[in-house]
């Protein structure tokens, strides 16, 4: 934000001082002799010049547009445009400025008598005498001047300062544009972050209650059954509600973490499923300072013992961490046995994973999911 606001004053900061340096550069374009620069800055004339045009700048672009314009009310801007243009008419900055400087950097003639003094009046005019003419109408340094800046003087019409207006009212009116796209464009970007972070919010409390909701029933089953393995199963629930509750707020955590979580389920899940059923658990990788969306994994392997195991059949569930320095690579693998009517739910969890993929890895993952030859196969990708 600040370095926003610093970049636009740098810049009409270098606008304006191009545009006060060039009444400068006209003076000494247009006069026989050089005109002195700082006689200029002292000179009123310039300095209405130059506050005219920043002065109705600023108001067409902070107030006449936001009010007018983008309210759409055409027809009065027109006539506050019109007004203003009447005004410039009427000051004549433009005149005033060359003619006044003009009046003041000319040199007086010397009398000469007859034929000599008309020739060399004629030679200091820069347009040249033409015959039955008042030669003081022809050089604004013989114009008599009434020393009045606000008095507007009959018979000119200051096309260069109309001229300079239109451009004026022009940039301001582009400026004052960019300026609404800009703020726009930043309360969209905004409301789709907190838009994103609302979702990403919501889907985790989603995927919490449920997965804690599925650990409690193995407990439960434990327990019924009186298993002496009930107190180590109790620990390792303590392990994983403490991980949920304490660090899965954040947006990222780290990684080890997260595997540690993950041991912890498939341990509890160990304590209850028979004989039949053989996991293939592979962590390979060096695991350092990395860092992931929290329980990104969980759901699939949470659908790896939900929708994999059986009671009468054999089963191998695999799965496979593989972890690399810019990449974790997820690989997970069961037999598909239907659960009956709970089978309808099983998909909520995985779209929920993947809406949440997208929003804190976009265009950095991959997730291939498979139904063939009875095996449901889940791999992805994830670049940190």
């Amino acid at each position: 934000m600040f370095r926003s606001k610093a970049t636009t004053f740098f810049i009409h900061s270098a606008g304006w001082l191009i545009f006060l340096g060039f009444p400068l550069l006209f003076m000494n374009k247009t006069q026989e002799h050089l005109t002195n620069s700082f006689f200029v800055l002292l000179s009123p004339f310039y300095w209405l010049f130059c506050l005219t045009y920043i002065f109705m700048f600023y108001l067409n672009a902070w107030y006449l547009v936001p009010q007018f314009v983008f309210k759409k009310k055409y027809f009065l801007y027109g006539i506050i445009v019109l007004t203003l243009s009447g005004c410039v008419y009427y000051i004549q900055p433009f005149d005033n400025l060359l003619g006044h400087n003009l009046l003041k950097n000319s040199k007086p003639n010397t009398v000469v008598a007859g034929a000599d003094s008309a020739a060399i009046n004629a030679k200091n005019l820069p347009f040249g005498p033409l015959p039955h003419q008042d030669l003081r109408m022809e050089d604004p340094r013989f114009k008599p001047s009434n020393h009045v800046i606000f008095i507007h003087q009959s018979g000119n019409i200051d096309m260069v300062g109309l001229f300079i207006f239109i451009i004026v009212m022009g940039l301001s009116i582009a400026v004052a544009t960019v300026q609404k796209w800009q703020l726009t464009e930043k309360v969209v970007v905004k409301a789709q972050a907190e838009k994103a972070h609302a979702e990403l919010s919501f889907l985790k409390a989603q995927i919490n209650p449920h997965f804690l909701f599925n650990t409690l029933n193995n407990i439960y089953a434990l327990s019924v059954t009186k298993s002496e393995k009930t107190p180590e199963s109790i620990m390792k629930l303590s392990n994983i509600m403490r991980y949920v509750t304490d660090e899965v707020t954040e947006d990222l955590v780290s990684l080890k973490s997260e595997i540690d979580c993950i041991n912890d389920y498939i341990d509890l899940q160990k304590l209850r499923i028979g004989k039949k059923i053989k996991i293939n658990f592979i962590l390979a990788g060096d695991i350092k300072n990395q860092r992931i969306a929290p329980l990104v994994l969980m759901t699939f392997i949470e659908n790896v013992f939900k929708y994999g195991i059986s009671k009468h059949h054999n089963a191998t569930i695999t799965i496979k961490l593989m972890v690399e320095e810019t990449k974790l690579i997820f690989f997970c693998q069961n037999i598909i046995f239907e659960k009956g009517a709970n089978s309808n739910r099983k998909g909520i969890g995985i779209a929920n994973t993947k809406q949440r993929l997208e929003h804190m890895y976009p265009g950095k993952h991959t997730l291939e999911i498979s139904r063939d030859s009875g095996l449901f196969t889940v791999r992805l990708e994830i670049v940190y």
